[in-house]
């Protein structure tokens, strides 16, 4: 007997982690390259670094992940469709980020000036960033679990029923282990965060390591977290047709 086709009451599951997946992408690499800008502004005080600019980008990142991430954390949409734990895995995150992406823009509005004038740009950033390291550093431990908990009870898997994704429905474990290491990876950079800060503070040869691997795992994590939202929002609408 043919299986039953899989059908969703989409109107009962609002469902918006491609606009999370392309705006957690796009923050990442943002942190990365604000961060490039930044020790090239340590090397060559001519060099210029927009404030203005980094503030917009972090605030309007910052202002859908927060929006979107609040939403998913407080009414828990993805319930509906036997998916609860989603909730937690990209609404908790989301939040988290979009907030202290908030905190980035608030700040570079309120003191770009200061950090960029400051005779070392680094340190003065470091010294600021200090206290939420803790909570980023927290963040990184989070997504350690969350990337254990994937590989645990397989989860991310599509259904058959989506594009592209869905052609490995029949294999759990490589959407599994995908999506585990994209969290994993960003919980690499997070874990160090706290650390590189402490040594940046003081002396940025010591830190010098710590910062390669921190900017190489967040930009490649946010390289592949924004081509992935890009690519679900062909993967997600196919699915919502084939399941309405």
């Amino acid at each position: 007997m043919a299986a039953e086709a899989l059908k969703i009451d989409w109107a009962t599951m609002p469902t918006y982690n491609t606009i999370m997946s392309l705006a957690a992408g796009a923050g990442l690499l943002a942190v990365v390259i604000f961060g490039r800008d930044l020790l090239r502004l340590r090397r060559n005080k001519d060099a210029a670094v927009s404030t203005d600019g980094w503030s917009m980008a972090f605030g309007v990142l910052g202002l859908i992940l927060t929006a979107t991430g609040l939403h998913m954390t407080l009414t828990w949409p993805m319930a509906a469709g036997g998916f609860p734990f989603d909730n937690i895995i990209f609404g908790e995150t989301s939040l988290g980020f979009g907030v202290l992406l908030l905190g980035a823009a608030f700040y570079l509005w309120r003191r770009g000036g200061a950090l960029t004038s400051a005779p070392d740009p680094v340190a003065f950033a470091a010294t600021t960033a200090r206290p939420l390291s803790l909570f980023i550093g927290g963040l990184g431990l989070s997504l350690f679990a969350i990337a254990a908990a994937g590989i645990t009870y397989q989860l991310f898997a599509a259904p058959a029923e989506e594009p592209i994704s869905g052609t490995f429905a029949a294999y759990p474990m490589i959407e599994a282990t995908f999506m585990s290491g994209l969290f994993a990876l960003v919980g690499v950079g997070a874990v160090l965060f706290p650390v590189a800060v402490a040594k940046l503070r003081t002396s940025g040869a010591a830190a010098a390591g710590l910062v390669k691997v921190i900017g190489v795992v967040w930009f490649l994590a946010g390289l592949a977290f924004l081509l992935f939202g890009a690519m679900n929002y062909f993967t997600h609408i196919g699915l919502i047709v084939h399941t309405m």
